[in-house]
Formats: C-alpha cells, structure tokens, sequence
C-alpha cells in the first residue's frame, strides 16, 4: 500500500492546526448535507490548504494526519445502483462498507438522496471483520434505510460490486461547522482489474449546506469548477465492459489509467 506521508508533504498539512477526532466528529454529524467535488491539480490543491490554514483544522491522529480508506460497493446484478446514478434519478442510494485501514475501524454506510438533492449518510460501525461483507447485522441496517427511503432493494438483492481504495485528509471549519476532505492515491478494482486517478491530481469534497462554503469560494477562484464523479460510478464506467458510455467515463479516462498489476478485491489490510 502507497505510504501516506507523501501525500501529507505534498499537500502541505503541516501548515494547519490539528483537530481530534472527537472534534471533527462534531463536524462531520452532519449526515444531511450538499457535496461538491473539484478535480484538482496537485500544486493548486497545496494553494487551497494553504489559504484554508486560518480557517480550517486538519484530523490529526497522533500525528498521522492522513489516512487509507478501503471502500466495498454493494450493488444488484444489474447494476440498479450504477443506473440510477448514470441516470440522474432523484432515488439514488449506494451501499458500502468502510475500512479505516490503520485504525482497524469498519462502517457500513448507506448513501441516499433527499427530495432536495441534498445527501443524506447512514451509518453503523462494524467490527474490522466485517469489511467487505454484509453480516446479519449490517444487512439488516440496509434493509431498514432502504425501506424508510422508499427503495426497493433489499440487502439479498445486493453483492460486492467494486473496490475504491485511497488517501484522504479531512478539514474541517469548527466554527461553521463545514467540512473539506481531500483524496490522493485514488484506484478502483474490479474482478482482477484495476484503474488509477493520475498522481498530479487530488479530489477534492466539501460537504456543507445548500449555499456555497468559503472553501467553494476559494476553489472557484483559483480556477476549479465542481463536477459530477462518483468514486463507485467510475469505478465500474471504466472497469466493466459493454456499459452504456456516459459522461463520467469520459471525464475518468482523462484522468484515469488502468493499473499494469492486478491487486485482489477485498484486500485486508493489518492496523498499524
């Protein structure tokens, strides 16, 4: 696995003040919030955290301030989640489960959209085992979120479709409550296949309320313009044959290469 201590230094993180997670956690309970993603070149995301120092904290977790996610996307047969995506329906949802690799830490999340195009997360940890997977108990979270949305799928409808691993900084402004994730080292695996985001760029979240935050102000000032990408959406766009082309396939194959050595689905990864 990619060390993560050069995407801190190439982002410059040592530049801001450091957060606990009890103190990011306040933040980020905002589980009905407005996403807006910017692909950013390296330097010109250094520039925004940079800006961002007097107003933003960085998670520092005994001086780690970034840190692997493994994610596990659950879909139909049929893709339904992918389509519905693809397809702009207002009743998309995704499912997953999330390792925090160092920290041995698992959730089982479901995404879901409200009427006003706001997402909506739900959450449940898991033990680290359960990465990967749908047990009893996460299956039966599923269920009930899915239901109370009004989507009709259920969890034995749903099999582990794709792999999305990378590095990610997470910002917060504690005194508006928004927040700024940032993501490097980003690649997407499918059934033995795999495709990777060029190194020079970072994906870029910020998570917040309907209007704009000062962080989109500032990205949309020095030149970035928010665009539609799901980590997931690509990940199957570019590594599952015979789908219908879309504008997210031809965004990734810009910035996306297909990995030369195939890695497993699902890899487990120890804690530090």
């Amino acid at each position: 696995m990619t060390s993560a201590f050069p995407f801190a230094t190439g982002l410059g993180l040592s530049a801001l003040r450091g957060a606990a997670l009890g103190e990011i956690d306040a933040v980020a309970a905002l589980q009905r919030r407005t996403d807006r993603k910017y692909l950013v070149p390296l330097h010109q995301a250094r520039v925004f955290v940079r800006l961002l120092a007097d107003s933003h904290h960085v998670l520092d977790l005994a001086g780690r301030r970034t840190t692997h996610y493994l994610s596990t996307y659950f879909d139909t047969e049929r893709l339904g989640a992918w389509h519905a995506h693809v397809q702009g329906r207002r009743r998309r949802w995704k499912v997953r489960t999330r390792l925090y690799a160092e920290d041995g830490l698992c959730r089982v999340e479901v995404k879901t959209k409200d009427g006003r195009g706001a997402t909506v997360k739900h959450a449940l940890k898991a033990p680290a085992t359960a990465y990967g997977r749908l047990d009893t108990r996460g299956a039966a979270f599923v269920d009930d979120v899915l239901q109370r949305c009004g989507i009709p799928v259920t969890a034995e409808d749903l099999i582990p479709a794709a792999e999305v691993r990378y590095v990610r900084a997470a910002l917060a402004d504690l005194d508006h409550g928004t927040r700024v994730t940032l993501d490097g080292a980003l690649s997407c695996h499918r059934g033995g296949r795999g495709a990777a985001l060029d190194p020079g760029h970072v994906l870029v979240e910020t998570k917040g309320g309907v209007r704009p935050a000062p962080a989109d102000r500032l990205l949309l000032r020095l030149g970035a313009r928010p665009i539609s990408l799901s980590k997931y959406v690509i990940g199957q766009s570019l590594l599952t044959p015979g789908l219908p082309d879309n504008d997210v396939r031809r965004l990734a194959r810009a910035h996306f290469t297909a990995l030369t050595r195939a890695e497993p689905l699902f890899e487990r990864t120890p804690t530090a």
